[in-house]
Protein backbone atom coordinates (compact mmCIF):
# COMPACT_ATOMS: atom_id res chain seq x y z
CA UNK A 1 0.00 0.00 0.00
CA UNK A 2 1.73 3.57 -1.29
CA UNK A 3 2.43 5.88 1.37
CA UNK A 4 2.37 8.94 -0.59
CA UNK A 5 -0.66 10.54 0.79
CA UNK A 6 0.53 10.39 4.47
CA UNK A 7 4.32 11.41 3.37
CA UNK A 8 2.79 14.88 1.76
CA UNK A 9 0.43 15.24 4.72
CA UNK A 10 3.61 14.64 7.42
CA UNK A 11 5.92 17.15 4.76
CA UNK A 12 3.24 19.65 4.77
CA UNK A 13 1.50 19.46 7.57
CA UNK A 14 -1.88 18.57 6.40
CA UNK A 15 -4.57 16.36 7.57
CA UNK A 16 -3.30 12.68 7.37
CA UNK A 17 -5.58 10.90 4.93
CA UNK A 18 -8.62 9.26 6.28
CA UNK A 19 -8.29 11.77 9.58
CA UNK A 20 -11.22 13.42 8.03
CA UNK A 21 -13.27 10.48 8.93
CA UNK A 22 -12.06 9.84 12.69
CA UNK A 23 -14.30 9.02 14.99
CA UNK A 24 -14.73 6.08 17.35
CA UNK A 25 -17.36 4.52 14.85
CA UNK A 26 -15.23 5.02 12.13
CA UNK A 27 -12.08 3.06 14.25
CA UNK A 28 -14.43 0.78 14.70
CA UNK A 29 -15.56 -0.22 11.37
CA UNK A 30 -12.15 0.07 10.01
CA UNK A 31 -11.03 -2.90 13.44
CA UNK A 32 -13.86 -5.03 12.08
CA UNK A 33 -12.72 -4.71 8.22
CA UNK A 34 -8.90 -5.69 9.02
CA UNK A 35 -9.64 -8.52 10.92
CA UNK A 36 -11.60 -10.06 7.87
CA UNK A 37 -9.01 -8.64 6.01
CA UNK A 38 -6.61 -10.65 7.38
CA UNK A 39 -8.32 -13.67 7.68
CA UNK A 40 -8.87 -13.97 3.70
CA UNK A 41 -5.32 -12.54 3.18
CA UNK A 42 -6.72 -10.45 1.32
CA UNK A 43 -4.62 -8.67 -1.43
CA UNK A 44 -3.23 -4.72 -0.77
CA UNK A 45 -4.99 -3.74 -3.32
CA UNK A 46 -8.15 -4.06 -2.32
CA UNK A 47 -7.29 -3.24 1.69
CA UNK A 48 -6.66 0.26 0.22
CA UNK A 49 -10.00 0.24 -1.95
CA UNK A 50 -12.26 -0.84 0.03
CA UNK A 51 -11.27 0.74 3.68
CA UNK A 52 -12.26 4.30 2.91
CA UNK A 53 -14.82 6.27 1.74
CA UNK A 54 -15.29 6.28 -2.35
CA UNK A 55 -16.46 9.73 -2.14
CA UNK A 56 -18.28 12.54 0.55
CA UNK A 57 -20.06 15.92 0.50
CA UNK A 58 -20.44 18.03 3.20
CA UNK A 59 -22.61 21.03 2.78
CA UNK A 60 -23.51 24.05 4.49
CA UNK A 61 -26.92 25.51 3.60
CA UNK A 62 -29.32 27.90 5.85
CA UNK A 63 -33.16 27.75 6.26
CA UNK A 64 -35.64 30.41 6.95
CA UNK A 65 -37.12 29.74 10.50
CA UNK A 66 -40.79 30.78 11.68
CA UNK A 67 -39.56 33.36 13.38
CA UNK A 68 -38.26 35.26 9.95
CA UNK A 69 -34.57 34.17 11.00
CA UNK A 70 -31.62 32.15 9.24
CA UNK A 71 -30.59 29.18 10.50
CA UNK A 72 -26.98 27.69 8.91
CA UNK A 73 -27.54 23.47 8.94
CA UNK A 74 -24.81 21.09 7.97
CA UNK A 75 -25.60 17.89 5.93
CA UNK A 76 -23.22 14.84 4.84
CA UNK A 77 -23.90 11.97 2.35
CA UNK A 78 -21.08 9.70 2.24
CA UNK A 79 -20.29 6.60 -0.71
CA UNK A 80 -18.23 4.02 0.73
CA UNK A 81 -17.88 2.14 -2.68
CA UNK A 82 -19.42 2.88 -6.56
CA UNK A 83 -18.37 -0.74 -7.46
CA UNK A 84 -21.16 -2.60 -6.94
CA UNK A 85 -23.72 -0.14 -8.31
CA UNK A 86 -26.16 2.63 -7.09
CA UNK A 87 -25.01 3.56 -3.60
CA UNK A 88 -27.88 2.83 -0.76
CA UNK A 89 -28.48 4.22 2.57
CA UNK A 90 -30.58 6.32 5.07
CA UNK A 91 -29.96 9.69 6.03
CA UNK A 92 -30.58 11.14 9.57
CA UNK A 93 -31.38 13.71 11.64
CA UNK A 94 -29.65 13.99 14.86
CA UNK A 95 -26.91 16.70 16.92
CA UNK A 96 -23.86 14.52 16.78
CA UNK A 97 -24.48 13.47 13.68
CA UNK A 98 -20.65 13.89 11.80
CA UNK A 99 -18.77 12.59 8.63
CA UNK A 100 -17.24 9.86 10.36
CA UNK A 101 -20.55 8.59 11.73
CA UNK A 102 -21.71 8.24 8.29
CA UNK A 103 -18.47 6.72 6.51
CA UNK A 104 -18.24 4.16 9.40
CA UNK A 105 -22.46 3.50 8.24
CA UNK A 106 -21.77 3.49 4.66
CA UNK A 107 -18.77 1.23 5.01
CA UNK A 108 -21.27 -1.24 6.95
CA UNK A 109 -24.19 -0.44 4.33
CA UNK A 110 -21.65 -2.34 1.87
CA UNK A 111 -20.86 -4.89 3.92
CA UNK A 112 -24.79 -5.46 4.41
CA UNK A 113 -25.89 -5.33 0.76
CA UNK A 114 -22.88 -7.48 -0.57
CA UNK A 115 -24.43 -10.70 2.46
CA UNK A 116 -27.27 -10.11 1.39
CA UNK A 117 -26.54 -10.19 -2.39
CA UNK A 118 -28.21 -6.79 -3.09
CA UNK A 119 -26.72 -4.46 -5.98
CA UNK A 120 -25.83 -1.59 -4.24
CA UNK A 121 -22.29 -0.29 -2.52
CA UNK A 122 -23.22 1.08 1.08
CA UNK A 123 -24.13 5.34 1.46
CA UNK A 124 -25.26 7.44 4.87
CA UNK A 125 -25.94 10.95 5.25
CA UNK A 126 -27.57 13.18 7.55
CA UNK A 127 -27.89 16.71 9.09
CA UNK A 128 -26.87 17.85 12.15
CA UNK A 129 -29.81 19.38 13.72
CA UNK A 130 -32.21 18.74 16.93
CA UNK A 131 -35.05 17.58 15.37
CA UNK A 132 -37.43 18.08 17.97
CA UNK A 133 -36.60 21.77 18.22
CA UNK A 134 -37.67 22.32 14.57
CA UNK A 135 -41.17 22.85 13.89
CA UNK A 136 -42.99 20.63 10.74
CA UNK A 137 -42.76 23.86 8.47
CA UNK A 138 -38.96 24.07 9.49
CA UNK A 139 -38.32 20.28 9.17
CA UNK A 140 -39.76 20.57 5.62
CA UNK A 141 -37.97 23.54 4.61
CA UNK A 142 -34.21 21.79 5.68
CA UNK A 143 -35.38 18.46 4.21
CA UNK A 144 -35.42 20.57 0.69
CA UNK A 145 -32.79 21.97 1.34
CA UNK A 146 -30.81 18.76 1.97
CA UNK A 147 -32.11 17.03 -0.84
CA UNK A 148 -31.27 20.09 -3.42
CA UNK A 149 -27.72 20.53 -1.99
CA UNK A 150 -27.49 16.51 -2.58
CA UNK A 151 -28.53 16.81 -6.73
CA UNK A 152 -25.50 16.22 -7.85
CA UNK A 153 -24.87 12.78 -6.44
CA UNK A 154 -27.97 11.07 -6.10
CA UNK A 155 -30.70 9.84 -8.48
CA UNK A 156 -31.92 6.19 -9.04
CA UNK A 157 -29.06 5.07 -10.88
CA UNK A 158 -26.29 6.65 -8.42
CA UNK A 159 -27.58 7.06 -4.39
CA UNK A 160 -30.69 5.85 -2.90
CA UNK A 161 -31.58 7.56 0.39
CA UNK A 162 -34.31 6.42 2.83
CA UNK A 163 -35.05 7.00 6.21
CA UNK A 164 -33.32 6.63 9.61
CA UNK A 165 -32.85 7.69 12.56
CA UNK A 166 -35.12 11.07 12.74
CA UNK A 167 -36.94 10.87 9.32
CA UNK A 168 -39.80 8.35 7.92
CA UNK A 169 -41.84 8.35 5.38
CA UNK A 170 -42.77 12.52 5.24
CA UNK A 171 -39.10 13.16 5.30
CA UNK A 172 -39.14 10.63 1.76
CA UNK A 173 -41.96 12.58 0.36
CA UNK A 174 -40.16 15.70 0.60
CA UNK A 175 -36.96 14.33 -0.67
CA UNK A 176 -38.81 12.69 -4.05
CA UNK A 177 -40.78 16.25 -4.62
CA UNK A 178 -37.82 18.50 -4.50
CA UNK A 179 -35.82 16.17 -7.13
CA UNK A 180 -38.55 15.52 -9.34
CA UNK A 181 -39.44 19.19 -9.47
CA UNK A 182 -35.71 19.52 -10.71
CA UNK A 183 -35.96 17.04 -13.02
CA UNK A 184 -39.11 17.85 -14.40
CA UNK A 185 -40.70 14.68 -13.84
CA UNK A 186 -41.70 12.29 -11.43
CA UNK A 187 -39.05 9.72 -9.81
CA UNK A 188 -40.34 7.81 -7.48
CA UNK A 189 -37.01 5.49 -7.16
CA UNK A 190 -34.92 8.49 -6.08
CA UNK A 191 -35.42 7.20 -2.50
CA UNK A 192 -37.26 4.13 -0.54
CA UNK A 193 -39.60 4.44 2.64
CA UNK A 194 -41.90 6.78 1.25
CA UNK A 195 -45.92 6.37 1.92
CA UNK A 196 -47.56 4.00 -0.37
CA UNK A 197 -49.48 6.04 -2.41
CA UNK A 198 -45.53 7.78 -3.42
CA UNK A 199 -44.93 4.30 -4.85
CA UNK A 200 -43.47 2.79 -0.88
CA UNK A 201 -44.06 -0.55 -0.84
CA UNK A 202 -46.10 -2.62 1.89
CA UNK A 203 -44.24 -4.21 4.91
CA UNK A 204 -41.37 -1.28 4.75
CA UNK A 205 -41.62 0.13 8.54
CA UNK A 206 -41.67 -3.30 10.06
CA UNK A 207 -39.17 -4.20 7.80
CA UNK A 208 -36.00 -4.46 10.20
CA UNK A 209 -37.87 -5.71 13.22
CA UNK A 210 -39.32 -8.51 11.30
CA UNK A 211 -35.74 -9.29 9.64
CA UNK A 212 -34.38 -9.83 13.08
CA UNK A 213 -37.02 -11.89 14.07
CA UNK A 214 -36.51 -14.27 10.78
CA UNK A 215 -32.64 -14.64 11.55
CA UNK A 216 -33.26 -15.07 15.32
CA UNK A 217 -35.78 -18.39 14.77
CA UNK A 218 -32.97 -19.38 12.49
CA UNK A 219 -30.06 -19.03 15.13
CA UNK A 220 -32.62 -20.62 17.82
CA UNK A 221 -32.80 -23.23 15.27
CA UNK A 222 -29.32 -23.72 15.18
CA UNK A 223 -28.14 -23.67 18.75
CA UNK A 224 -31.49 -25.39 19.80
CA UNK A 225 -33.03 -22.98 21.73
CA UNK A 226 -36.81 -22.71 21.87
CA UNK A 227 -37.49 -19.55 20.99
CA UNK A 228 -41.35 -20.06 22.49
CA UNK A 229 -39.72 -20.55 25.76
CA UNK A 230 -36.70 -17.86 25.43
CA UNK A 231 -36.35 -14.77 27.61
CA UNK A 232 -35.91 -11.88 25.66
CA UNK A 233 -34.80 -8.24 26.44
CA UNK A 234 -34.74 -5.61 23.96
CA UNK A 235 -33.18 -2.19 24.14
CA UNK A 236 -35.05 0.49 22.06
CA UNK A 237 -39.42 0.27 21.16
CA UNK A 238 -39.15 2.24 18.50
CA UNK A 239 -39.57 0.84 14.92
CA UNK A 240 -36.97 -2.10 15.69
CA UNK A 241 -37.43 -3.00 18.67
CA UNK A 242 -40.94 -2.18 19.00
CA UNK A 243 -41.89 -4.64 15.73
CA UNK A 244 -39.76 -7.38 17.25
CA UNK A 245 -41.04 -6.93 20.63
CA UNK A 246 -44.52 -7.18 18.96
CA UNK A 247 -43.94 -10.41 16.66
CA UNK A 248 -41.68 -12.26 19.44
CA UNK A 249 -44.44 -11.66 21.83
CA UNK A 250 -46.65 -12.99 19.81
CA UNK A 251 -45.37 -16.56 18.79
CA UNK A 252 -44.90 -16.82 22.83
CA UNK A 253 -41.53 -15.69 23.64
CA UNK A 254 -41.12 -14.00 26.87
CA UNK A 255 -40.27 -9.88 26.80
CA UNK A 256 -38.62 -9.62 30.05
CA UNK A 257 -36.82 -6.09 29.44
CA UNK A 258 -37.58 -3.34 27.17
CA UNK A 259 -36.81 0.44 27.07
CA UNK A 260 -37.42 3.61 25.21
CA UNK A 261 -35.81 6.81 25.64
CA UNK A 262 -38.11 7.46 29.05
CA UNK A 263 -36.69 4.61 30.62
CA UNK A 264 -36.58 0.79 30.95
CA UNK A 265 -39.47 -1.63 32.19
CA UNK A 266 -38.52 -4.99 33.83
CA UNK A 267 -40.52 -7.83 34.38
CA UNK A 268 -39.30 -11.29 35.39
CA UNK A 269 -42.82 -13.31 34.48
CA UNK A 270 -43.20 -11.46 31.06
CA UNK A 271 -44.43 -7.71 29.83
CA UNK A 272 -47.75 -7.27 28.36
CA UNK A 273 -46.46 -5.99 24.71
CA UNK A 274 -49.69 -4.33 23.79
CA UNK A 275 -50.28 -2.66 27.20
CA UNK A 276 -46.85 -1.51 26.93
CA UNK A 277 -48.22 0.07 23.26
CA UNK A 278 -51.22 1.47 24.45
CA UNK A 279 -49.14 3.36 27.25
CA UNK A 280 -46.39 4.66 25.10
CA UNK A 281 -49.66 6.06 22.80
CA UNK A 282 -51.41 7.69 25.84
CA UNK A 283 -48.11 9.15 27.68
CA UNK A 284 -45.48 9.23 24.75
CA UNK A 285 -42.72 7.32 26.79
CA UNK A 286 -42.38 3.66 28.76
CA UNK A 287 -42.05 6.18 32.26
CA UNK A 288 -44.42 5.62 34.73
CA UNK A 289 -45.87 2.11 33.38
CA UNK A 290 -47.16 0.85 36.29
CA UNK A 291 -46.93 -2.74 36.00
CA UNK A 292 -43.22 -3.54 35.79
CA UNK A 293 -39.81 -2.69 37.83
CA UNK A 294 -38.60 0.86 36.52
CA UNK A 295 -34.38 0.92 35.47
CA UNK A 296 -32.34 2.63 33.15
CA UNK A 297 -32.91 2.56 29.54
CA UNK A 298 -29.02 0.94 28.95
CA UNK A 299 -30.00 -1.55 32.17
CA UNK A 300 -32.21 -3.85 30.11
CA UNK A 301 -29.21 -5.07 28.58
CA UNK A 302 -27.63 -6.24 31.80
CA UNK A 303 -31.68 -8.61 32.79
CA UNK A 304 -30.99 -12.39 32.93
CA UNK A 305 -32.12 -13.62 29.77
CA UNK A 306 -31.88 -16.10 26.69
CA UNK A 307 -32.08 -13.22 23.94
CA UNK A 308 -30.16 -9.42 24.10
CA UNK A 309 -31.43 -7.29 21.22
CA UNK A 310 -30.34 -4.00 21.26
CA UNK A 311 -32.04 -2.11 19.01
CA UNK A 312 -31.35 1.70 20.12
CA UNK A 313 -28.37 3.75 18.93
CA UNK A 314 -24.33 2.59 18.76
CA UNK A 315 -21.70 1.43 21.36
CA UNK A 316 -24.35 0.74 23.90
CA UNK A 317 -22.61 -2.37 24.67
CA UNK A 318 -19.37 -1.60 25.83
CA UNK A 319 -16.25 -3.12 28.05
CA UNK A 320 -17.42 -1.32 31.09
CA UNK A 321 -20.72 -3.48 30.91
CA UNK A 322 -20.30 -6.33 28.43
CA UNK A 323 -19.01 -8.16 31.80
CA UNK A 324 -22.69 -7.89 33.28
CA UNK A 325 -24.54 -9.06 30.24
CA UNK A 326 -26.29 -12.84 31.49
CA UNK A 327 -27.67 -13.90 28.59
CA UNK A 328 -26.77 -16.72 25.80
CA UNK A 329 -27.20 -14.28 22.25
CA UNK A 330 -26.68 -11.01 21.30
CA UNK A 331 -28.75 -10.19 18.23
CA UNK A 332 -27.58 -6.76 17.07
CA UNK A 333 -30.70 -5.23 15.70
CA UNK A 334 -28.98 -1.36 15.70
CA UNK A 335 -25.64 -0.16 13.11
CA UNK A 336 -22.95 -0.83 15.70
CA UNK A 337 -24.75 -1.21 18.94
CA UNK A 338 -21.25 -3.00 20.57
CA UNK A 339 -17.46 -1.84 20.70
CA UNK A 340 -14.85 -4.10 19.20
CA UNK A 341 -13.61 -4.34 23.01
CA UNK A 342 -16.82 -5.79 24.32
CA UNK A 343 -17.61 -7.92 21.53
CA UNK A 344 -14.08 -9.41 22.70
CA UNK A 345 -14.84 -10.13 26.53
CA UNK A 346 -18.84 -11.37 25.45
CA UNK A 347 -17.00 -14.36 23.02
CA UNK A 348 -14.47 -15.45 25.79
CA UNK A 349 -17.77 -15.67 27.69
CA UNK A 350 -18.97 -17.92 25.16
CA UNK A 351 -22.22 -15.65 24.26
CA UNK A 352 -22.73 -15.48 20.31
CA UNK A 353 -23.00 -12.57 18.98
CA UNK A 354 -24.84 -12.22 15.48
CA UNK A 355 -23.63 -8.94 13.88
CA UNK A 356 -25.61 -6.09 12.62
CA UNK A 357 -24.73 -6.43 9.27
CA UNK A 358 -26.81 -9.55 8.87
CA UNK A 359 -29.38 -9.01 12.32
CA UNK A 360 -31.09 -5.54 10.77
CA UNK A 361 -30.61 -5.97 6.99
CA UNK A 362 -34.10 -6.59 6.68
CA UNK A 363 -34.62 -2.71 5.83
CA UNK A 364 -32.63 -2.36 2.98
CA UNK A 365 -33.79 -5.83 2.00
CA UNK A 366 -37.19 -4.33 1.70
CA UNK A 367 -36.13 -1.22 0.27
CA UNK A 368 -34.58 -3.09 -2.69
CA UNK A 369 -38.04 -4.51 -3.20
CA UNK A 370 -39.75 -1.15 -3.30
CA UNK A 371 -36.50 0.11 -5.61
CA UNK A 372 -37.15 -2.68 -7.99
CA UNK A 373 -40.78 -1.86 -8.11
CA UNK A 374 -40.79 1.25 -8.62
CA UNK A 375 -38.24 0.50 -11.65
CA UNK A 376 -40.94 -1.99 -13.24
CA UNK A 377 -43.80 0.32 -12.07
CA UNK A 378 -45.73 -2.99 -10.49
CA UNK A 379 -46.24 -3.65 -7.02
CA UNK A 380 -46.22 -6.23 -4.72
CA UNK A 381 -48.65 -7.27 -2.14
CA UNK A 382 -47.50 -7.67 1.36
CA UNK A 383 -47.55 -11.35 2.19
CA UNK A 384 -45.10 -11.75 -1.49
CA UNK A 385 -43.00 -9.14 0.04
CA UNK A 386 -42.52 -10.60 3.81
CA UNK A 387 -41.68 -14.11 2.05
CA UNK A 388 -39.78 -12.65 -0.39
CA UNK A 389 -37.74 -11.25 2.72
CA UNK A 390 -37.56 -14.33 4.50
CA UNK A 391 -36.17 -16.29 2.22
CA UNK A 392 -33.48 -13.07 1.50
CA UNK A 393 -32.65 -13.74 5.17
CA UNK A 394 -32.35 -17.21 5.48
CA UNK A 395 -30.02 -17.26 2.50
CA UNK A 396 -27.71 -14.80 3.76
CA UNK A 397 -27.90 -16.70 7.69
CA UNK A 398 -27.01 -19.37 5.57
CA UNK A 399 -23.53 -18.07 4.43
CA UNK A 400 -22.58 -16.75 7.18
CA UNK A 401 -23.51 -20.04 9.17
CA UNK A 402 -21.19 -21.85 6.34
CA UNK A 403 -18.23 -19.54 7.02
CA UNK A 404 -18.17 -19.43 10.77
CA UNK A 405 -18.30 -23.50 10.18
CA UNK A 406 -15.85 -23.35 7.06
CA UNK A 407 -13.28 -20.70 8.64
CA UNK A 408 -13.92 -21.53 12.28
CA UNK A 409 -14.45 -18.00 13.50
CA UNK A 410 -17.27 -15.91 15.23
CA UNK A 411 -20.18 -14.89 13.24
CA UNK A 412 -19.08 -11.23 12.45
CA UNK A 413 -15.66 -12.16 11.16
CA UNK A 414 -17.50 -14.59 9.09
CA UNK A 415 -20.04 -12.46 7.91
CA UNK A 416 -17.59 -9.87 6.70
CA UNK A 417 -15.19 -12.40 4.92
CA UNK A 418 -18.34 -13.34 2.88
CA UNK A 419 -19.44 -9.60 2.03
CA UNK A 420 -15.55 -8.70 1.70
CA UNK A 421 -14.83 -11.27 -0.21
CA UNK A 422 -17.46 -10.37 -2.66
CA UNK A 423 -16.87 -6.67 -3.21
CA UNK A 424 -13.33 -7.38 -3.70
CA UNK A 425 -14.05 -9.88 -6.67
CA UNK A 426 -16.15 -7.22 -8.16
CA UNK A 427 -14.15 -4.80 -7.80
CA UNK A 428 -10.96 -6.79 -9.21
CA UNK A 429 -13.10 -7.62 -12.60
CA UNK A 430 -13.23 -3.71 -12.95
CA UNK A 431 -10.13 -2.81 -12.24
CA UNK A 432 -9.05 0.55 -11.75
CA UNK A 433 -9.79 3.02 -14.25
CA UNK A 434 -7.68 5.12 -15.83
Amino acid sequence: MSTHGADVAEDEGAVAPGSEWESELYRMSTRQFDRAAELLVLDPEFRTRLRAPRRSLVVNFPVRMDDGGTASFTGYRVQHTLTMGPTKGGFRYQPDVSLGECAALAMWMTWKCALLGLPYGGAKGGVRCSPAQLSDGERERMTRRYAAELLPIVGPEQDIPAPDIGTGEREMAWFMDTYSQQVGYSVPGVVTGKPLVLGGTPGRLEATGLGVVYVLEAVCDRVELPIREARVAIQGFGNVGGVAARELHAIGARIVAISDAGGGVVSADGLDVAALDLWVAEHGSLAGYPEAEHVGPADVLEVPCEVVIPAAVSRQITADNAGRLDCRLVIEAANGPMTVDAEEILLKRGITVVPDVLANAGGVTVSYFEWVQDQQRYSWDVIDIQERLRRQMRAAFTRVTDAVDRLEVDWRTAALSVAIEHVAEAARLRGIYP
